[in-house]
């Protein structure tokens, strides 16, 4: 199996955007924009959230996908690169998670 990772997927939507919205979801979204995009990303989210209460641990795998997927959508139609959210992480992981939310 090859190393697939979220910049893998970065990639994949951003080919796929670009495609025909009859021939790709990818591209239906992003023909549609941020609001619905956004909504479907909410909507996965949800979904990830009553897999992980259930303790369903194959469809939390399945929804926490979704949730990625619709999440590159999103930040491919605001035009952020996955390499922004990386360093945002990068920097909030310099002091503990209590201390980055109390600086809030």
């Amino acid at each position: 199996m090859t190393e697939f990772s979220l910049s893998t997927l970065e990639a994949i939507v951003a080919t796929r955007a670009q495609a025909s919205p009859d021939h790709s979801w990818t591209a239906k979204l992003v023909q549609h924009g941020q609001a619905k995009a956004a909504k479907k990303l909410g909507e996965e989210a949800v979904e990830t959230v009553i897999a992980a209460i259930s303790n369903d641990r194959e469809n939390l795998v399945a929804e926490s996908a979704d949730l990625l997927y619709h999440l590159m959508v999103v930040l491919k139609i605001a035009d952020i690169p996955l390499q922004d959210v990386m360093a945002e992480l990068e920097r909030r992981t310099s002091q503990s998670g209590l201390q980055e939310k109390a600086s809030r």
